[in-house]
């Protein structure tokens, strides 16, 4: 028997708010606290309201760290491939594993080049992107939702 999927978190319900908080921890305080009183959490969404993008600057990209970022992901990706192949190799599994390690970093290197001068240096910086909110709200199924605040507030379940 499968089990029923949950709702989408973009399906509107009949959700009411329980609290309004600025910040995401506060509203997995507000969860988390729920779960310890045993409220059913599958009960509960967390909504992020005034979403915007930030994109956070981490440093300049040149030439030679394209390269090196390049060469050190290769390599992780050559070791993972030289493993793979070690386990079908006989007697010679640490020269195909080296050779692997050795030929990633330098088709790594290689394409790490290559995609930073794709750019034509109108991107030479790192940077790592992500969302915030203004505020979150947290949302109760609306026949859960005095229960959630008498929880919430230290008192017993609501009958």
């Amino acid at each position: 028997m499968s089990q029923p999927s949950p709702i989408p978190p973009t399906t509107s319900g009949n959700y009411r708010i329980l609290r309004t908080v600025p910040t995401y921890d506060a509203a997995q305080e507000i969860v988390d606290t729920l779960s310890d009183a045993g409220f059913p959490v599958e009960h509960v969404r967390v909504v992020g309201t005034g979403l915007r993008s930030v994109e956070q600057v981490t440093g300049r990209m040149t030439n030679g760290k394209a390269a090196l970022y390049g060469m050190v992901s290769g390599a992780w990706l050559g070791l993972f491939v030289g493993l793979l192949l070690g386990l079908f190799a006989v007697g010679t599994w640490l020269s195909v594993v080296l050779w692997g390690v050795a030929l990633g970093a330098i088709w790594g290197l290689v394409l790490g080049l290559v995609s930073h001068a794709a750019t034509g240096g109108r991107r030479d910086f790192r940077s790592v992107q992500g969302f915030e909110a203004d505020a979150y709200d947290v949302l109760v199924d609306a026949e859960h939702v005095d229960d959630a605040a008498a929880r919430l507030a230290g008192e017993g379940p609501k009958a």
